[in-house]
């Protein structure tokens, strides 16, 4: 799993408020950190309102964003399944929206 990569994320086995179906992230740490049992990614909505700080993404070609304001690190089991990668002008606008929502601008 590298940084860009589409991931399908697993659901915890604990039943709450988690939306159903199948949900996707982008992996957002660094390749450096690879060996570690932890990946941060961002989750990507098709209904989630368009702003300013959510890039949009091709997945599966249709265009979804990716919601920088819900990073979350996960169990790397439960994105194993890789489905797409973005380009790397995508890449860039997400790092750009997340600079934003972490106050690095």
């Amino acid at each position: 799993m590298s940084r860009g990569d589409i991931v399908r994320l697993t659901p915890p086995k604990s039943e709450g408020r988690e939306q159903q179906g199948a949900r996707f992230g982008v992996v957002i740490q660094s390749d450096a950190l690879t060996p570690l049992p932890t990946v941060i990614v961002a989750p990507t909505s098709q209904s989630a309102r368009n702003t300013h700080f959510r890039p949009v993404i091709a997945l599966k070609s249709e265009k979804t964003k990716v919601l920088v304001e819900q990073l979350t690190a996960i169990d790397v089991r439960r994105a194993s399944d890789v489905v797409g990668h973005v380009t790397i002008e995508e890449l860039w606008t997400i790092d750009e929206a997340v600079a934003l929502v972490v106050g690095l601008h």
